[in-house]
């Protein structure tokens, strides 16, 4: 469900025995997730978010363009 300004909710999940949880098909279907990538797993005192690593190391990349190496 797309809500307001490109924001989604994509519904509730449990976390199982092992600590996992299930992507809903439709949130992995908007974010091209797929069997085998790796996601990013950041935080704070509020809560926790996901993202796909190819794109946070896209971010440094971009953030380290210019400076000396």
């Amino acid at each position: 469900m797309e809500a307001e300004n490109g924001k989604y909710i994509f519904g509730v999940v449990k976390v199982g025995d092992r600590g996992q949880i299930v992507i809903p098909k439709e949130a992995r279907e908007v974010y091209d997730i797929k069997a085998g990538d790796s996601l990013l797993v950041l935080g704070d005192q509020r809560g926790m978010a996901l993202l796909k690593t190819e794109i946070f190391q896209a971010a440094i990349d971009q953030a380290m363009e210019g400076l000396p190496k």
